[in-house]
Formats: structure tokens, C-alpha cells, sequence
């Protein structure tokens, strides 16, 4: 099924990039009703999203497709994370401050289309659900690495804040207060 929905997600950019790349400069250019000044802001348009796309495109040339930076479990700072006020059992003894995590994470466009046709029969849009979790992650660690740096035991009340900033794409901060522990009593 995923395969489906790849092949037909390529062949909506195609078309997409084919309307807009040729089907509308050659419309514009042959058309004699249009004022020249028209023709020339439309191919400015599409000129400069053609020079964006292309550096984009440079620039991650040889890359891997672009995913988000997590950190192997084994590597994972270990700050205890609560997002309660209190460290059960433990005693704060000191507050190190605000630590904070935050990332803006944008699907790519195949399944940014693959979740807007989930919408006509409803359910789960699986496709966000995943960058979320993924960005909900990478922001946590994030947060740990800040934590770390600070050497703090522990984060207490970590909150997540999430907005849209554009179709696709989501910011997703993590935060919380970095804390020194006492020893446990053993």
C-alpha cells in the first residue's frame, strides 16, 4: 500500500511541477492579451521557486533524506525527566534553571499529500502522528543535552508547547526546570 500511495504522490509532483515549470510559462509567452509586464513578474515567479528549489537541492546533495538528529539510547544523557514539581524520594537542592529543547519539523511534501487524502474518510493522519513523536523526541533530547551541560540531576515540570507554522510542518518546544538532587539514602 505504501508503495501505492509513493507512486501516487510522484506523479502529483510531476504533474504539479509540469503545470507550473512549462504548462504556465508556455501559456503566459503565447498568449497575446497579456501584457508583457504580467509576463515577465509571472516568469520572475517562477524563475526565483525554480533558483530555490535548485539550491535546496544543492545543498543537500550526497545527504541522506533529511530526518531528525536522535540520539543513540546508549548515549542519551541520564537526567532523570519528571513533569512534576518534586522528585519522589529525592530532595532538590538546588535549581539550575530553564532548559529547553525545540525544533520546527516539516513532512516532505509525498506524505504531507499521503495525510490530506486521509482526510476525505477520516482516522488517524499517521503521517503527522509520526513527525510529532519524532519531533517530540528530538526536542527531549534537546532539552537532556542543555540539562547535561548545566550537570543537573534532573528536569522537573517538562512541559511540551506545539504550534503550526505551516501545513506539514510543526514547532515543538520542550522545557523545563534543571535541578540538583541530594543523594539518595541508600
Amino acid at each position: 500500500m505504501k508503495i501505492i500511495q509513493l507512486m501516487g504522490a510522484v506523479a502529483f509532483i510531476i504533474g504539479l511541477f509540469t503545470a507550473i515549470f512549462v504548462g504556465m510559462p508556455w501559456y503566459i509567452h503565447h498568449d497575446p492579451m497579456l501584457p508583457l509586464w504580467l509576463k515577465i513578474a509571472v516568469y520572475c515567479m517562477v524563475g526565483g521557486i525554480l533558483v530555490v528549489l535548485l539550491t535546496v537541492i544543492v545543498e543537500r546533495r550526497g545527504e541522506e533524506a533529511p530526518a531528525l538528529e536522535t540520539i543513540p539510547d546508549e548515549e542519551r544523557p541520564k537526567v532523570l525527566m519528571q513533569n512534576s514539581a518534586e522528585v519522589p524520594g529525592r530532595e532538590i537542592t538546588e535549581v539550575l534553571g530553564m532548559v529547553k529543547g525545540h525544533i520546527i519539523f516539516a513532512v516532505s511534501l509525498g506524505k504531507d499529500l499521503s495525510a490530506l487524502m486521509r482526510l476525505i474518510p477520516g482516522g488517524e493522519l499517521v503521517e503527522y502522528t509520526e513527525m510529532m513523536g519524532e519531533a517530540r523526541e528530538a526536542a527531549v533530547d534537546r532539552m537532556a543535552l542543555e540539562a547535561e551541560q548545566l550537570k543537573a540531576d534532573a528536569v522537573i515540570n517538562v512541559r511540551f508547547v506545539t504550534t503550526s507554522v505551516v501545513t506539514g510542518a510543526a514547532e515543538l518546544l520542550a522545557y523545563g526546570t534543571a535541578v540538583k538532587l541530594e543523594d539518595p539514602v541508600v
